[in-house]
């Protein structure tokens, strides 16, 4: 099996890439080969099988063909521009999240014969207020954002694509992955990681909205979790409707900053410091809270039940088990 990964320098690009190293297979499947991909050099770890690491930009013509021409098996499409960074600059956004992403679909759908396992990451930035009190699967998209818009057209294009046969596609709508490791992105829900990791590297963190927002989370461990079943579930089983809001976790700020202090004290909540920013809480405001996603959980997706376990992943994944006095 050969897989290629597109953003494999991304934070859960590496971290797919580093569990199918450790694994070896995927499913029932040895893995013979891996490709990763992205704007810069993606770190490769040492695995069972051949690796090998291409730079280059999607949404140039030419270059996602480049990418698939070798007829990968399973392809993981990561690859995109954060929210906060696609709504600052709205060219680079559609650039990427629009162009690169039906560039790659466009690639595999030319090459006759070829039909592969696409799993393409989505956003719950696709859904947009007003809100029920818990979005069900049924319910429709209204994107608030530009970058809710692009991978809403992005998830049209994998059901039609899918739909005529060109690949075998899956759309997972990820949670908002936290407590993300690794320095800030441009993305507007970093302050919900920021709010935990700094405090546990015995560092300052900016709150910039009130404790009552509450949002859907999940672990790096998880998504890396959702992404492997993706590549694996029966099609059969999905049926026509190809993207799935993943389970997660719904908890306020204030709940999050509780689990901190329980996890590891007042010392380290008393490490976040109340900043208001009107841009992000105008952003914030728009997204969704909480989801029923009973299809996923149906189907074998499984996320974490508190968000206490969240924090201790981090702990161990990433802080070796050790915090910050």
């Amino acid at each position: 099996m050969h897989i290629l990964v597109i953003g494999g320098a991304g934070m859960v690009g590496r971290k797919l890439i580093e569990r199918l190293a450790r694994d070896g297979r995927l499913g029932d499947t040895a893995i013979t080969r891996l490709t990763a991909h992205d704007v810069v050099p993606p770190k490769l770890p040492q695995a069972p099988f051949e690796t090998d690491a291409r730079v280059s930009d999607i949404s140039v013509p030419g270059a996602a063909a480049a990418l698939v021409a070798e007829r990968p098996d399973v392809i993981f499409h990561l690859a995109a521009i954060v929210s906060g960074e696609a709504e600052a600059d709205f060219e680079k956004g559609s650039r990427i999240n629009l162009d690169g992403t039906r560039h790659v679909f466009d690639a595999v759908r030319l090459i006759e014969g070829y039909a592969p396992r696409l799993v393409f990451t989505s956003s719950i930035a696709v859904f947009g207020a007003p809100f029920p009190e818990a979005i069900p699967d049924e319910f429709f998209h209204t994107p608030l954002t530009s970058y809710g818009t692009q991978k809403a057209i992005g998830e049209l294009l994998l059901s039609d694509y899918t739909r005529r046969g060109f690949f075998d596609g899956i759309g997972i709508r990820l949670p908002t992955i936290c407590v993300r490791p690794g320095a800030p992105n441009k993305a507007a829900s970093g302050f919900f990681s920021g709010i935990i990791r700094e405090p546990l590297a015995g560092q300052e963190a900016i709150l910039p909205v009130s404790e009552s927002v509450m949002h859907w989370h999940a672990s790096p461990r998880a998504a890396v979790g959702f992404l492997l079943h993706a590549a694996t579930i029966d099609g059969r089983q999905v049926g026509t409707r190809r993207n799935l809001t993943m389970p997660g976790l719904a908890v306020t700020v204030g709940e999050q900053i509780e689990a901190l202090r329980q996890v590891a004290g007042d010392k380290a909540v008393a490490r976040i410091k109340r900043v208001p920013d009107p841009v992000i809480e105008g952003i914030v405001a728009g997204w969704p809270r909480k989801f029923d996603a009973k299809r996923a959980s149906s189907l074998g997706f499984v996320a974490e039940t508190s968000f206490e376990e969240i924090i201790r992943i981090h702990i161990e994944d990433e802080l070796g088990g050790r915090i910050a006095d």
